[in-house]
């Protein structure tokens, strides 16, 4: 092939792997619906992308060129179709990334929540060490300001991404489940199937597989070693004990793991659920075999994942963090976070619900969520792929919320809001478009500091 082209590019696993190719000297070019700043970046590493359904666009010829797209795409895109039509070679980015990583040392982290930042400190810890890896992310590593690391050795970091069983693909030698929580049930139908999709992912491994304490992955699902973590439970195979906090919300602890104690690891990125991770992460650099000092260095250097509890002001009086949780789970442990990062501070969430069946999945598990802040803001749906359903909309959420305050709001009413209402702690959350407003918020709310 000399040209590879994505229907979907800007997204954040469609990124990884067109630069990948960009790597490797092909041709790289592709659509998505909307600019971003991800789509930004890819132009500036010289991919060309653009924004409208042109089928005209497609490079040729066709036997010189293969498509990749991401199932999130609709099936009736004008470009999708006349990829079909035309008998380009149209693959999925699941298929892709498996090809990638066959014949390589392949490290997987798998969850419904946790595996982007497992996987990037993982990724950051094996570079630091000297070991190096290549890696494809799920979201920009704030020591590298990419999803993609290319590295000579045959290792390779991979997020395992349970959307579509596309994590199926993988056969990795060691694996991490960090959590088989219900989610996407539009493509599973219940949490049944998503506990089944997860087993067939295990039995996959073919050396160790790592999971989360109380995970139901047992000897009859895989062939690999099993070993368990938690972030307190001394039952765990990799554990942390004499766990304290610092001044800014960075967790110091020492690891208990199969080989004795490593002490006083301090986490680079703040909060108890970012220690977890990484506990995760060090029981794979261990089952490795990475040395255990550059394990804990790594562990100290991490600056985290952007839009992963990324903190874009904070002073004593006004803090703004952005988070992508987007799943009941994730918002409880991210709350729950921030309280212990800002103790007795009032903290205000704004929050935009992502997929019309996500929604109406789980809306009174989202309000349980979010009735731990002290104000709700919530945003109309952002649909990504799907199409309305009736009687599904935020207000689903709302009415079960029991927040002190609470409030719905358009796109367009929450600058002027955030203008004229009190503030303390502000943290945006979504998976949708509710990234637009990070640099918006963040002026704002510096000016207001300033004053």
């Amino acid at each position: 092939m000399k040209n590879v082209y994505f229907i979907g590019i800007g997204g954040i696993g469609m990124s990884a792997i067109a630069r990948y190719y960009k790597f490797k000297g092909l041709e790289v070019s592709g659509y998505d619906r909307t600019p971003s700043e991800l789509t930004a970046s890819l132009e500036s590493e010289g991919i060309a992308v653009h924004y409208e359904d042109r089928p005209d666009l497609l490079p040729e010829p066709v036997e010189d060129t293969l498509v990749v797209y991401t199932p999130a795409v609709p099936e009736d895109l004008g470009e999708r179709v006349a990829a079909q039509q035309k008998g380009y070679q149209l693959v999925k980015r699941s298929r892709i990334l498996g090809e990638i990583t066959r014949g390589q040392r392949c490290l997987a982290v798998a969850g419904t929540h946790g595996k982007t930042t497992t996987s990037t400190l993982t990724a950051h810890i094996f570079t630091g060490s000297g070991e190096g890896c290549s890696a494809f992310l799920g979201g920009i590593s704030r020591n590298y300001g990419t999803n993609l690391l290319m590295s000579h050795t045959p290792t390779v970091v991979v997020e395992a991404d349970e959307f579509d069983r596309s994590f199926l693909q993988l056969y990795p030698e060691i694996a991490v489940i960090t959590a088989m929580d219900a989610d996407h049930l539009d493509i599973y139908g219940d949490h049944a199937h998503v506990i089944e999709a997860f087993k067939a992912f295990a039995s996959q491994v073919s050396g160790t597989v790592i999971i989360k304490q109380g995970l139901d992955i047992t000897p009859e699902d895989t062939r690999a070693r099993i070993l368990t973590y938690h972030y307190t439970d001394p039952a765990a195979d990799f554990h942390a004990e004499n766990i304290r906090p610092d001044a800014l919300g960075h967790f110091i602890y020492d690891l208990h793991h199969p080989g004795g104690i490593l002490r006083d690891i301090r986490v680079g990125a703040p909060g108890w659920v970012n220690a977890e991770n990484s506990i995760a992460a060090a029981a794979i650099a261990l089952t490795y075999g990475l040395d255990p000092a550059a394990i804990k260095a790594g562990i100290g250097t991490f600056e985290g994942v952007k839009r992963r509890l990324e903190v874009h002001l904070n002073t004593p009086t006004l803090s703004y963090i952005d988070d992508y949780a987007h799943h009941p789970a994730e918002l409880a442990t991210a709350i729950s976070s921030m309280r212990e990062i800002f103790p007795g501070r009032r903290l205000t969430a704004v929050f935009q619900p992502h997929l019309y069946t996500r929604t109406r999945d789980f809306a009174r598990e989202f309000a349980a969520a979010l009735s731990q802040v002290d104000r709700l803001i919530l945003l109309p749906i952002y649909p990504a792929r799907e199409k309305p359903i009736p009687g599904v909309t935020s207000d689903l959420i709302l009415r079960d919320v029991t927040a002190p305050e609470k409030v719905l709001l358009t796109k367009e009413e929450l600058l002027p809001y955030l203008e004229r209402e009190p503030l303390d702690v502000l943290v945006t959350f979504g998976a949708g478009d509710i990234d637009r407003f990070i640099v918006p918020v963040t002026e704002l709310l510096k000016k207001r500091a300033a004053l």
